[in-house]
Formats: structure tokens, C-alpha cells, sequence
């Protein structure tokens, strides 16, 4: 019986991160997010849709978001190996370009990542960066690093960001997270950084006994208005070894909250096997600066255009 209910939980687990994946993909006059049955707007039950909203969509073809990476530090766009402050490649002066560069071939959203504030530098060294992204494309971008407290979350909030997400302190201040998650829900993703399967935190310079699984089931239980998980394996990250397709397999099947993939997505195929793998959102950096892929074959194998 214990079999057949994890069975069932990964199966209604990847489901439902597909159908997350298909809401979020649709124009925002095509469904309305209200919880079924419930009409109060305090966000309780966020999680359950009214399916009768849905257009019917004949194209079963899956889709898979696209986010590119823009790493900062010190204003700059920077990639990191391994998440090691000090094996660091430097791309340019201004992360503008490159942002806009990835919208002009087709990217519909960003990643950033706030490496000062991750590392508990100066909180506020590229805040003047990311409201100049924010500005110059119009894209949704998520960013995370550093997000610590109300405030925090309020100021980035401020400069346009459409979601923060939240690494270390989800860990460390569980409670916390969650009462945030309702009080700004769909605003906040939980950051999960894994190395040997357990839970990197402070910009991956300590690993907790925290097995990340259980993260992210422990933050399910505690709200419903979590926006999605950002998984990371920091033995992929800026790699080019391709991503942990089994960690990955191993998350979606614990948990319904939908998935983003991040590091190691190196190649073409690795692209095809997330999409193949119902993946619901994928984050691309360094095979996109390199040259390795190109983001517009990026975005077509994932059905993003």
C-alpha cells in the first residue's frame, strides 16, 4: 500500500507540475487562477484550479520553459563553477546586453542571480542592474540571492520583479518562508541547492543534513501558495556535464509544487530528455554564453516560442 501511494504521488506530482506549466504558458485573459470553490482572494488553496477554465488545447506537444541565466556580481554578468566564488568567468560590463540579447532570440523570461547579496555582501550592489533588465526588456524575471527578511523581499518586489527566489533562510526559517509565501503568494520560489542530495546554503558555501527531498515536502505542508521549486545540482552547475536527470526524477515524483531545473543543461539532448521528461521549466547559463547551444534551438526543442 506504502508502493502504490508513492506511486500515485509521483505520478499526480508530475501531472500536476505539466498543468502548471500549461497555466502559466497561457495568456492571462485565457484562465482566471481563482481557487475552485473558494471566493475569498486570501490566497488559501492557490493550488487548485477550476479545470472548466481551461481552452481546449489539441496540441499535445509538451512545453517547457525556458529561462536564461544572468548571474551578478558586482553589477557584472558573471558564471560561476560549481558555485565557487573564486572559479568565476566574467562575460562583459554590462548584464543589459546580454539580457536583451536573450530576448531578441526569443527568451520570454530571466533568471537572475544575486551573487553579492547570496554571499552576504553588499545587498544592494546589483539592485541598480537588475531595475535596469527590468526596464530595458519588459520580460518576467525571477531573481534570487540573498532574499533574508520582509524587507528584502518588499525592495526587490519594488523594482519590478515578477518572483524572488527564497535558498537559505527556506531552510533555516521555515515557518517564516511559508507565512511569506501567503502573504505574497506566487511571488516566492524556494532556491533548493543540493550537493550529494543534501541542502546547500549561504551562496553554497555550507551544506546542511537537510536532505532536500524533505525540504521540499516539509514547505508543501506548510503552504499552498509556494510559485515553484528552483532545484539545483551544484555538482552540474556551470559544468557542462548535463544536468542530475535522476535527482531531478527523484523531486518531481516527491512533490507537487512545479519544478525548474537548473544546472548542467549543456546539450541539445539534455534539453530533449527534460522536456521528455515532463519537466515543467528549465534555467540555461553557460552552454548559452559559451556558444555550446544556441537559445533560439533552445527555445524550439522545448516548445517555448
Amino acid at each position: 500500500m506504502a508502493q502504490e501511494n508513492r506511486a500515485a504521488t509521483g505520478v499526480n506530482g508530475r501531472v500536476h507540475n505539466r498543468l502548471c506549466s500549461v497555466l502559466v504558458s497561457l495568456p492571462a485573459h485565457a484562465v482566471s487562477l481563482q481557487p475552485a470553490g473558494d471566493d475569498d482572494d486570501s490566497g488559501r488553496g492557490a493550488m487548485f484550479f477550476c479545470l472548466s477554465r481551461l481552452p481546449f488545447n489539441s496540441d499535445p506537444t509538451p512545453i517547457m520553459e525556458i529561462w536564461p541565466a544572468i548571474d551578478l556580481r558586482h553589477g557584472k554578468p558573471v558564471r560561476l563553477r560549481q558555485g565557487d566564488y573564486d572559479r568565476k568567468t566574467v562575460f562583459g560590463d554590462d548584464p543589459v546586453e546580454f539580457a536583451v540579447q536573450w530576448q531578441q532570440a526569443g527568451a520570454k523570461r530571466l533568471h537572475l542571480v544575486d551573487l553579492d547579496a547570496a554571499r552576504g555582501d553588499d545587498p544592494t550592489a546589483n539592485r541598480d542592474a537588475v531595475a535596469r533588465i527590468v526596464a530595458a526588456t519588459g520580460l518576467p524575471c525571477q531573481m534570487g540571492g540573498g532574499v533574508r527578511d520582509q524587507a528584502a523581499i518588499e525592495a526587490l518586489l519594488d523594482l519590478g520583479l515578477a518572483r524572488l527566489v527564497v535558498g537559505s533562510a527556506a531552510l533555516k526559517q521555515p515557518e517564516w518562508f511559508a507565512s511569506m509565501c501567503d502573504a505574497f503568494p506566487g511571488k516566492l520560489a524556494a532556491g533548493i541547492d543540493a550537493r550529494d542530495g543534501m541542502v546547500a546554503t549561504d551562496g553554497w558555501l555550507e551544506t546542511s543534513s537537510t536532505p532536500a527531498i524533505d525540504l521540499a515536502q516539509d514547505l508543501r505542508r506548510r503552504t499552498a501558495n509556494i510559485a515553484a521549486i528552483i532545484y539545483t545540482d551544484i555538482a552540474r552547475d556551470g559544468m557542462m556535464s548535463g544536468p542530475n536527470f535522476d535527482g531531478l526524477r527523484d523531486m518531481a515524483d516527491a512533490t507537487d509544487i512545479p519544478l525548474v531545473a537548473s544546472g548542467g543543461v549543456t546539450t541539445y539532448e539534455d534539453v530533449k530528455k527534460l522536456v521528455e521528461m515532463n519537466m515543467p521549466a528549465a534555467i540555461v547559463g553557460r552552454s548559452i554564453y559559451d556558444g555550446v547551444m544556441q537559445l533560439e534551438q533552445v527555445i524550439a526543442i522545448a516548445g517555448d516560442s
